[in-house]
């Protein structure tokens, strides 16, 4: 992901074009309110799984690999846990290395649950972004050089720039992008784009993006260039529908895999779209609870006397997490999907699974995404690391929705059904969803 200035020295990270890991514009004012407490943003020592690498790297504990023609890309991947399945290919010229992009050479994306790496063909930089649970998406460079020792070199300002406007709800997050992008693979701005998450009709997503995988007689935008505005209107190509060969396109041997997994590009777009509401709420809260404590003190209030203005900014925080990791207004597919690689296969098998052997992570690819829809983020370091009070918000209205209590209509897709199963696997699979859902649960929020 990265920024569409031409010129401007940004990082990456999920992809561009496609995705782009921000889009946006944020103003000087909005960067120094991420300085300033709580979030203290450029200020604050990371701690999440790169800047923990890096730490092992400094310490000696663990040396990272550098190979040809990957560099460091497969050492590095081994150590995050991040699997060589998970590849995803965009060609959209949209990326701090765009020079290196185009539909001969896409660029290639793989990520976990936390964060997201980016390689280059003959690249000078890996990048990556990754959830930091104090600070949100931090990004992060890698030097692809055989004499230089691999460091993880944090990157701030030039990123937050793009990428923390308002398209990533005005916090440091990430954007997947949908575009129409011309035959030397430069984005046809003219012509729009579509934000990708689950909500995303599948005929809008994709474009700049290769896709393998078979869907049967739905549409997307992957796979296509076009030569021009009249292409963009005209009747689509339908040559690059149901692919599984990229052979034809361009070099796959240059790459770790010969693929680009449509069901890891359906996973990506809940999950980038998922890390930026995790972090618009962490921003929102802290920055809540910190002011309202400053008021406090100025009016000799006692310590914890609560403001009307602070209810509403943690309820609306709890509402936009609850409605995401539910599903709400998901696109359903209108056909089967299935992915070219073992990607489903190894995204499943990371668990956790309840006492019956189901999980969260088990997809459906029928009729949704996921067999049981509510998100696996929730298992996150960014969700437990949410402010307690919120947390305790969010398993109160999630019990109340999973009760039938809740009759709101945007739950009408949850079947009786699915809320037992949500509420059952989550209770054998996370101690503190247990203490508010399980059938005997006496935990409520504390009224203050």
């Amino acid at each position: 992901m990265s920024c569409h200035c031409a010129g401007h020295r940004t990082v990456l990270v999920i992809a561009a074009g496609a995705i782009s890991i921000i889009g946006g514009s944020m103003s000087a004012r909005a960067q120094d309110d991420f300085d300033r407490p709580p979030i203290a943003y450029a200020h604050t020592a990371p701690n999440n799984p790169v800047s923990r690498l890096q730490d092992r790297l400094s310490s000696g504990d663990v040396q990272l690999s550098y190979e040809e023609p990957w560099g460091y890309l497969r050492s590095i991947l081994a150590a995050l846990d991040v699997p060589q399945s998970s590849q995803m290919l965009v060609f959209s010229k949209t990326s701090l290395q765009r020079h290196r992009i185009n539909p001969r050479t896409p660029r290639a994306i793989y990520f976990n649950d936390d964060l997201y790496i980016g390689y280059c063909c003959n690249g000078e930089l890996l990048e990556f972004s990754v959830a930091d649970p104090q600070l949100g998406t931090v990004f992060y460079t890698v030097k692809q050089q055989d004499n230089v020792p691999a460091k993880f070199n944090r990157q701030n300002d030039n990123c937050l720039v793009c990428h923390a406007g308002g398209q990533t709800r005005g916090v440091p997050g990430h954007l997947f992008r949908s575009m129409y992008v011309n035959t030397s693979g430069q984005p046809m701005l003219a012509s729009g784009s579509f934000r990708v998450d689950h909500t995303s009709p599948i005929e809008n997503r994709w474009g700049g993006w290769y896709v393998t995988g078979k869907h049967g007689t739905q549409t997307h935008l992957g796979n296509l260039t076009f030569r021009n505005r009249e292409d963009v209107d005209g009747a689509r190509d339908t040559a690059g529908l149901n692919l599984t060969d990229l052979g034809d396109r361009f070099n796959t041997d240059a790459y770790l895999t010969s693929h680009s997994d449509l069901v890891a590009l359906m996973v990506l777009g809940h999950q980038a779209g998922g890390h930026n509401v995790l972090t618009k709420a962490l921003y929102q809260t802290r920055t809540a609870l910190h002011r309202e404590a400053a008021l406090n003190r100025e009016l000799n209030e006692p310590e914890g006397h609560r403001w009307d203005s602070t209810n509403t900014i943690l309820n609306s925080s709890v509402d936009s997490l609850v409605n995401y990791f539910l599903f709400c207004e998901e696109a359903k597919p209108n056909a089967p999907l299935e992915g070219s690689t073992d990607f489903a296969k190894d995204f499943a098998a990371r668990g956790p699974r309840d006492r019956t052997g189901r999980s969260l992570r088990d997809f459906d690819l029928q009729t949704r995404l996921f067999k049981h829809p509510c998100s696996y983020l929730i298992y996150t370091e960014s969700f437990d690391a949410l402010p307690d009070e919120l947390r305790q918000r969010f398993w109160t209205k999630l019990k109340a929705i999973l009760n039938e209590d809740d009759a709101t209509p945007q739950f009408a897709h949850l079947t009786p059904a699915d809320r037992q199963a949500i509420r059952e696997i989550l209770c054998d699979t996370k101690p503190e969803a247990a203490k508010f859902l399980a059938p005997d649960a006496r935990v409520s929020l504390r009224a203050r």
